[in-house]
């Protein structure tokens, strides 16, 4: 996920620490529901166990402000700076991916001392007053803890799918379903749109530079697709006719058996989903979820549609309310949107990330920053594709109209669902 950087000047030393601390306190809260077996496991490559979640996160605050600022300082155990980098080969070696889960020492209690040691120097530091440089990294790091957060939560789905008790991360009561309404089509005029992040704020490196970008005239679906839509696409064959996929997703397609999206389960007839919640019947309006690129094109273009482009979607974005359904609101599943009555989109942020026809790659101009922070988007671009949103697991300060999101066309068990786009007639 996402890159780095930020142009935002130092915010006030109080404001920064309070920031600092509701991120990490954050982090945490998420393990509460766990058990020290839950955060050990590691269910495939994608996926990292939540002690090195917990650990990583606070490596970076280690490793590229503290080791960098404070004259003398001692890290908390010089093994850490090994097993606990994630791809910043700049940095030095790192512990194999594949063998996070293996990692059962240090304990869970003894990454927990790590934080706090991490923290209370991280704490005097603010506290003394940064440099806009400084404060430009300790902003990337509090990001890119929330971009943690979520995976943290993608990693348990996926951890307890794998489990035959199905078990629920927590009970959250879900809201009552309501009439989504037919879907709509709104359309927007040809024209150059200016795209990417302001000079000003946070955002990542890879939202900039802004620039001009011709795009022509299209129509966008005013809401997500559900449940029961993409359900009339298997029921119509969707997952048995290669003339409605991609080579590399009919490739996937037979070699996987894939016939629903990830977490659906069939029983006696009856489909029913698994969630942060548990398992549950599947609601015909929520959004459907948990889908690759791959099953998402193969549904536009049954569906007569296709998928938007990024420059589409954040053309239709710009302006728009963040409001929508995000971490904070604990329902951890989409929900389901009630029936519009404007002329704008709904669900453009929120409830599921929103795969685009776009390849991932850099903005005209795009370069990346000097160091070993440069590593963290740049390299990326290649073979990835771009969503954008957010999802009902994003952290709702952490998302924007410019936020690029990508991942590899195959993947499903991030929250990606899907947007209708057509060509205007």
């Amino acid at each position: 996920m996402g890159s780095a950087q930020t142009q935002r000047q130092s915010s006030p030393e109080s404001e920064f620490t309070v920031r600092f601390r509701e991120v990490r306190d954050t982090t945490e809260r998420l393990c509460v529901p766990l058990s020290p077996e839950d955060c050990v496991a590691q269910s495939m490559l994608y996926a990292s166990p939540a002690k090195w979640h917990i650990a990583h996160v606070t490596w970076f605050f280690e490793t590229f402000v503290l080791a960098q600022c404070v004259s003398g300082y001692r890290p908390f155990h010089p093994e850490y700076r090994m097993m606990f980098n994630s791809y910043y080969n700049t940095v030095g070696e790192q512990h194999p991916r594949p063998q996070r889960g293996l990692l059962t020492r240090p304990s869970f209690a003894e990454v927990i001392d790590y934080r706090r040691y991490v923290d209370e120097h991280m704490t005097v530091l603010l506290e003394q007053g940064v440099d806009d440089d400084v404060a430009q990294v300790v902003d990337l790091g509090l990001h890119h803890e929330q971009q943690h957060q979520e995976l943290l939560l993608m990693d348990i789905k996926h951890l307890f799918a794998c489990n035959p008790l199905r078990p629920a991360y927590r009970r959250t009561p879900q809201p009552q379903q309501e009439d989504t309404g037919a879907l709509r089509w709104l359309g927007y005029g040809e024209g150059l749109t200016r795209l990417g992040a302001e000079d000003q704020g946070f955002a990542f490196d890879n939202e900039r530079p802004r620039h001009s970008e011709f795009v022509g005239a299209f129509e966008l679906g005013d809401r997500l697709v559900t449940n029961k839509e993409f359900r009339h696409f298997m029921q119509d064959g969707g997952y048995q006719r290669p003339d409605l996929w991609l080579s590399d997703g009919w490739d996937r397609v037979r070699v996987e058996h894939c016939c629903a999206p990830l977490y659906w389960e069939q029983h006696a007839g009856d489909w029913t989903l698994f969630t942060l919640n548990g398992m549950h019947a599947i609601a015909d309006n929520d959004p459907v979820v948990h889908v690759s690129y791959f099953e998402a094109d193969a549904y536009a273009r049954w569906a007569g549609a296709r998928l938007p482009t990024e420059a589409e979607w954040e053309r239709a974005a710009a302006g728009l309310s963040r409001a929508g359904n995000f971490m904070e609101d604990e329902l951890l599943s989409p929900r389901c949107g009630a029936k519009g009555s404007d002329d704008h989109p709904r669900q453009m942020f929120g409830d599921t990330w929103e795969w685009t026809q776009s390849p991932y790659t850099p903005y005209p101009g795009y370069q990346p920053p000097d160091g070993a922070l440069g590593e963290y988007n740049g390299k990326f671009m290649c073979n990835q594709i771009v969503l954008r949103g957010g999802a009902c697991v994003t952290p709702r300060s952490h998302i924007r109209a410019t936020y690029r999101n990508f991942f590899q066309p195959e993947l499903r068990w991030q929250f990606g669902g899907i947007r209708l786009a057509r060509d205007a007639c």
